[in-house]
C-alpha cells in the first residue's frame, strides 16, 4: 500500500508528490521540516501476497541499501541521509537531483553521442570503481538507476547491492537484476563479482548509443537466451565507443575490460579522441603548437657562446707560460719570501774601534761610545 500525499514520515519528512516509480516502490519528493530542506524519499512498496519471509527479505534488502550507499562519498553516487523504519518498512532519505534518468532521456531524444555517452559512462564508472572499493557491489546497474544533470551522471538504487562478508539474504534460485543487463556468468548461477557490474554497465552504454537493448529481444526469456548464446553484438552508432563496448560485453569474465582501462578509453572517447589512442600520440596533439624547448648540456661548451657580440675579434691563443728557473739553494717555490723586506748588511768597523771595544765599554759610558759600537751593543 502507497503511503499518501502530505504522509509524515518519522515526524519529520513530509511527502509531496512521487518523483519515480520502479520494482522496489516509490521515490517521493519531500521536505525535511526539521533541516528545512528539499529531499528524495525512498517508499518500499512490498505485496500483500508475499509472506512473512519474503518481506522481511525486502525490508533487510532495504535497508542494506542505505547503508551501502552511506559507505561511499563520491560526487556519482547518491548520497544518503537517513534510513527510517516505519510501518513495518523501512524507508531511504537521499538527496534530491534535480534530473531525469537515462531512460527517460533515451525516451525524449533518442539514441545519444557517442562522447556524451562516454562521458555518462565514465562518470558511472567512477562510482563504480568506489563502491567496490569498500566492498560493494551494486547488481543493478541499468539505464532507469544512472539519473543525468547538466553536468552530472549519478548513480541511484542500491536495492540489489551486496556487501562482501554479509549473509546472503536471497533465496536460492533467483536470479537478482534486470532482464538484458545482468552479467552472463549471473545467469548461468556464478557468484556475483564486480566484472558482472562493469558488463552491466556496457550493456547500458549500449542502450544509450544504440537506441535499443542488446540483441534487440523484447522479453526477458528472450534477452537472457540472447546473453548466453554467444552471439556477435551488432554495433551502428557505437562510433568510437565500439572497442569500450567490446570490452566490457566480453562474455568470458576474465576476458573482459578492466575497469582502469575502460575508465581511460572512456576519457579518450569523451574528450573527442579515438579509444585506442596512444598515450604520446595524445600529448603530442595536445602540444603541437607549443615552442619547442632545447635543454642546454653541461658537458661541452656551447657552440653560440660569444656570437652575440657585434664585430668582437677572434680569441687569440693563450701566451706560453715561463719555465720556472730552479732556485740556487735548491727547490724553492716561487713566492716564497717576496713579501719580506730585504735586510740590510751592518758596515764593517774600522780596526782601531774594533782594537778599543774592550775597553771603551769598560771604562766609558754608553752614551760616549762611538756610534758603530751603539748600534752593534
Amino acid at each position: 500500500m502507497r503511503a499518501p500525499s502530505g504522509y509524515l514520515l518519522a515526524a519529520r519528512y513530509r511527502l509531496s508528490e512521487p518523483v519515480g516509480r520502479g520494482g522496489m516502490g516509490t521515490v517521493w519528493r519531500a521536505h525535511d521540516e526539521l533541516l528545512d530542506r528539499e529531499v528524495a524519499v525512498k517508499e518500499v512498496r512490498l505485496p500483500l501476497v508475499l509472506d512473512e519471509e519474503l518481506r522481511a527479505e525486502l525490508c533487510a534488502r532495504t535497508e542494506r541499501e542505505g547503508r551501502a550507499t552511506a559507505m561511499v562519498a563520491h560526487p556519482s553516487v547518491i548520497t544518503v541521509f537517513d534510513v527510517v523504519t516505519e510501518d513495518e518498512r523501512p524507508w531511504i532519505v537521499m538527496e534530491l537531483l534535480r534530473a531525469r534518468s537515462l531512460e527517460q532521456l533515451l525516451q525524449d531524444r533518442g539514441p545519444l553521442p557517442p562522447r556524451q555517452v562516454a562521458e555518462i559512462g565514465r562518470q558511472v564508472l567512477g562510482a563504480l570503481r568506489a563502491v567496490h572499493a569498500k566492498g560493494i557491489l551494486h547488481r543493478d546497474v541499468k539505464p532507469s538507476n544512472v539519473l543525468v544533470t547538466d553536468d552530472r551522471a549519478v548513480l541511484t538504487d542500491f536495492g540489489l547491492a551486496a556487501l562482501e562478508g554479509d549473509v546472503s539474504i536471497t533465496q536460492a534460485g533467483i536470479v537478482l537484476g534486470s532482464a538484458g543487463y545482468i552479467a552472463p556468468e549471473r545467469v548461468l548461477g556464478a557468484k556475483a563479482h564486480p566484472s558482472g557490474d562493469l558488463w552491466s554497465l556496457g550493456a547500458t552504454l549500449y542502450t544509450a548509443v544504440e537506441g535499443r537493448g542488446l540483441h534487440g529481444r523484447r522479453t526477458a526469456a528472450a534477452a537472457l537466451a540472447a546473453l548466453t548464446s554467444g552471439e556477435p553484438i551488432p554495433m551502428e552508432k557505437a562510433g568510437p565507443l565500439t572497442p569500450v563496448l567490446q570490452g566490457l560485453l566480453k562474455i568470458d569474465p576474465n576476458a573482459r575490460l578492466d575497469a582502469v582501462r575502460a575508465s581511460l578509453m572512456l576519457a579518450r572517447v569523451a574528450a573527442g579522441g579515438s579509444a585506442e589512442e596512444p598515450l604520446a600520440r595524445a600529448a603530442s596533439r595536445t602540444v603541437k603548437n607549443a615552442a619547442t624547448i632545447t635543454v642546454p648540456s653541461f658537458n661541452r661548451r656551447p657552440q653560440h657562446r660569444g656570437t652575440h657580440r657585434v664585430g668582437s675579434a677572434p680569441i687569440p691563443a693563450p701566451l706560453p707560460v715561463p719555465t720556472p728557473v730552479p732556485h740556487p739553494r735548491g727547490h724553492r717555490r716561487p713566492a716564497e719570501g717576496v713579501h719580506r723586506k730585504p735586510s740590510e748588511r751592518p758596515p764593517a768597523q774600522r780596526p782601531f774601534i774594533r782594537f778599543m771595544t774592550p775597553f771603551i765599554r769598560l771604562m766609558l759610558p754608553r752614551l760616549l761610545w762611538p756610534r758603530e759600537l751603539r748600534k752593534r751593543g
